[in-house]
């Protein structure tokens, strides 16, 4: 409920607070005081449109703050959950003017949009006029309102389950038809493709490894013959060696006939040839590991070759060609098993369409049965506020082949206001006051289904007189049994049936040169007089004042 409300420099309002309670209250005062002024700074703290006339004169700004103590349960919590706006306690909004236009808003002392401001706002309270529009021209506003009325907000929210699991299914079956059409597209392409790379079989790392084998190979061929050469000279034909070893053996047995003389230059001799024993065994060893085969070289080359020029038709490092060669196989798989896989996805749409129609018939069939219900509820309240020949009704336009997140169904509340006549609209078919007599009764059935926790209601009663208002006040105190009502009123027969009273008046400020509005809670006698003078007029007297001690006692 609205806890509190501070105004401050809006228009003719100073500076006031306003302490509110359960139950009904009703704000009362001579026309001009600021009634409307009032609802108009509530209205901006709950994110009506700002407007730089609304800051009182020779201020620079206004600023309106509204606490509301809203129900544990509300779903206004989600919401601040949603925004990471921290909701431990009262909930403030607050609404700061300047006069330059521009404006800022807080909920609980955190910045935020004039946007979400609104849409709290919305939550926590309502207002209605004469001329209300919110809930008696939208479709959509009707039917939300039907199924409150029919406590079918489950069901709605079943439908819209499965109408978004619907959704979302056929949007996985045109991605995967699309994808399935566009693999078919190139086939061709993709089947050969996976033939040549099949055929090639590339490796991941195959392109180093060959780089290095051909590179040593060209090298290889190279060194070759040098190897060879030194190889004929050390071991082959053109050796030398043969010869040393003759020589040593002939001054190996000179050394003997001449003792001391060759001894040395023998053992020189012996290990020379022992150094070039080792060195043909080293070149034989350096053509073994080094063996060229031409061969080899050209398989190593066109290898390389062959993977590089793969890599830039499908322009790619060779390395990702196996990457490739999966991705062809696996679109080839597509091609084979998309179509069986599509089969498959559309199935399931039509398997979850079959779901969302199941649930959207029995929401619809339980719609109906609620539009009956409301229908009778609203039409009982209307012989008491003298609309004995009307009737108000809820016209189902149904859609079975409908697919949407709300059903078959579009709610339209028609009434009829003379026998005879056919029913229309709500808002084109009533007048003013009866418009705002159908929305009450509407309310007392709605209270404690759809409804904001406040309600604020703008002279509804304007043009109502006696009886019609004294009903209008009786519904307004049943109203608020079920939720916080608050009544802006010229009507006595309302303002007696108020729980609370504040009294609106305007009047020139201290300083004397600016007048400003008041609100003042009355009661008892102070109460007492403000029926009467209602009654009345300027001049109250006795017969008046009695007339309000009846009103206010019965």
């Amino acid at each position: 409920m609205l806890a509190h409300l501070t105004v401050q420099d809006i228009v003719l309002i100073e500076r006031l607070g306003i302490d509110f309670a359960d139950g009904l209250t009703v704000l009362t005062g001579e026309t001009g005081a600021g009634k409307s002024i009032l609802l108009d700074a509530l209205s901006l703290a709950l994110g009506a449109r700002g407007d730089a006339s609304l800051v009182r004169a020779g201020a620079e700004r206004g600023q309106v703050t509204a606490m509301f103590e809203p129900p544990t349960d509300h779903h206004i919590h989600d919401l601040l959950q949603e925004n990471a706006i921290a909701a431990d306690g009262p909930l403030i909004l607050k609404r700061v003017q300047s006069a330059d236009g521009k404006t800022r808003a807080f909920i609980n002392d955190q910045p935020c949009s004039a946007t979400l401001l609104k849409a709290v706002g919305a939550a926590l309270v309502e207002i209605h006029g004469q001329h209300d529009e919110r809930a008696l021209v939208s479709s959509e506003e009707h039917r939300r309102l039907l199924d409150a009325f029919g406590w079918l907000e489950p069901d709605a929210a079943e439908v819209a389950a499965r109408y978004a699991a619907l959704r979302a299914l056929e949007a996985e079956a045109a991605k995967l038809r699309e994808a399935v059409e566009a693999a078919a597209r190139e086939a061709d392409y993709v089947s050969a493709s996976v033939a040549e790379l099949e055929a090639l079989a590339p490796e991941p790392g195959e392109e180093e490894r060959l780089a290095e084998r051909r590179q040593f190979l060209m090298r290889a061929e190279k060194i070759t013959t040098d190897l060879n050469e030194a190889y004929d000279f050390v071991g082959g034909s053109a050796s030398p060696v043969p010869e040393l070893v003759g020589l040593a053996r002939r001054l190996e047995r000179k050394s003997a006939e001449a003792p001391g003389l060759l001894e040395d230059t023998v053992a020189a001799l012996g290990a020379a040839l022992d150094h070039l024993e080792e060195v043909r065994g080293g070149l034989e060893a350096a053509l073994r590991q080094s063996e060229f085969d031409p061969h080899e070289l050209e398989r190593a080359e066109e290898r390389l070759f062959a993977l590089r020029a793969a890599a830039r038709k499908h322009n790619v490092a060779v390395d990702d060609l196996p990457a490739v060669a999966a991705e062809f196989a696996a679109k080839l798989t597509d091609i084979d098993l998309g179509g069986e896989r599509l089969k498959a996805r559309e199935a399931a749409v039509a398997e979850a369409l079959a779901s969302y129609r199941t649930a959207a018939q029995t929401l619809s069939e339980r719609r109906a049965v609620a539009a009956k219900a409301l229908e009778k509820t609203v039409n009982a309240e209307l012989p008491a506020l003298k609309l004995d020949a009307a009737r108000f009704m809820v016209a189902i336009v149904r859609d079975a082949d409908a697919v949407s997140p709300d059903g078959f169904d579009r709610v339209v509340f028609q009434v009829r206001t003379n026998p005879g006549t056919e029913p229309g609209p709500l808002m084109k078919v009533a007048s003013g006051g009866e418009l705002s007599r159908f929305l009450l009764a509407l309310k007392v059935a709605l209270a404690d289904r759809g409804s904001a926790p406040t309600l604020i209601f703008d002279e509804i009663d304007t043009g109502a007189g006696g009886a019609v208002a004294e009903a209008i006040g009786r519904r307004l105190a049943r109203l608020a049994e079920r939720a916080q009502v608050l009544s802006v009123t010229h009507a006595p027969q309302v303002a007696a049936h108020a729980g609370r009273h504040f009294l609106i008046t305007k009047a020139k400020t201290k300083r004397g040169k600016q007048v400003a509005t008041a609100v003042t809670p009355i009661a008892e006698e102070a109460r007492r007089e403000e029926i009467a003078r209602m009654l009345a007029g300027e001049t109250i007297s006795d017969e008046a004042r009695a007339a309000a001690e009846r009103l206010m006692a019965g």
